[in-house]
């Protein structure tokens, strides 16, 4: 018998316990039948004020992530959902699929990860020369630069907010997100993307592809449109960028 509230599919969502972020923009981007499932990664040690920080924070992430795996699948999900980015941009394309392989082997599920959820919409969307914003530090920029560039994609800015906590993500505001979109546009640049999913970027997303006239990758937008799209799921849906409205 199907769930009564995830008639059409149940996803496993995994997220570190610091993350505020996420799970409230999966609740909006909701579409009938298919429900989200939250599986926290223990986060003791929430510092990342510099690249060593940064490194025990996805060190933690790594120590954790299969018990949380082991908590989510008690619910029966049909999907997995990786509600963190950091980790899936890790060590370029190749860390990525070791990523991905790793939740299989765990779970015997497909997953949607933010670093492939930004390949496939970049690539749908014809974009090359791309701007990107991140809460991270310089050695995430780093690994985030080099994920993209094994691709194929120029990143011709990218703009690290260097969030000293991973709760102060969170606090970032939509002015300072506006204002660090601006500084990575320009002619030269086809797209942007925005990185790390408890930044606060739906929204704000939807309504800067008005007025820069290019399109804006919000995270965990980009995440979702893969899930529902691997998965079979055309829903539209409005408010979260021309991805999930259009494609």
């Amino acid at each position: 018998m199907p769930d009564v509230l995830g008639w059409r599919a149940k996803f496993g969502v995994l997220a570190p316990s610091t993350n505020t972020v996420v799970e409230a923009d999966l609740t909006r981007l909701a579409v009938p039948g298919v429900t989200a499932h939250i599986g926290r990664i223990h986060i003791r040690d929430q510092d990342m004020g510099d690249d060593a920080g940064m490194e025990r924070l996805l060190d933690q992430i790594r120590e954790e992530i299969v018990a949380a795996c082991e908590r989510v699948l008690t619910c029966e999900p049909d999907y997995m959902v990786m509600g963190m980015s950091a980790e899936t941009f890790w060590g370029g394309v190749e860390g990525n699929r070791r990523f991905v392989r790793q939740i299989h082997e765990v779970t015997g599920l497909q997953v949607a990860t933010g670093a492939e959820a930004c390949r496939r919409a970049l690539e749908h969307t014809g974009a090359r020369r791309i701007g990107v914003v991140t809460p991270y530090q310089a050695v995430g920029d780093e690994n985030v630069v080099r994920f993209f560039g094994e691709l194929g994609f120029e990143v011709r800015r990218i703009k690290g907010l260097r969030c000293p906590t991973a709760v102060s993500i969170a606090h970032v505001t939509e002015d300072e997100l506006r204002a660090a979109l601006l500084e990575v546009d320009g002619d030269d640049v086809d797209a942007l993307v925005q990185c790390g999913t408890n930044l606060s970027m739906v929204r704000l997303a939807d309504e800067a592809e008005r007025w820069l006239g290019k399109p804006v990758l919000a995270i965990n937008a980009a995440i979702w449109w893969m899930a529902l799209r691997d998965n079979g799921f055309t829903d539209r849906i409005e408010g979260a960028g021309s991805l999930l409205r259009e494609h």
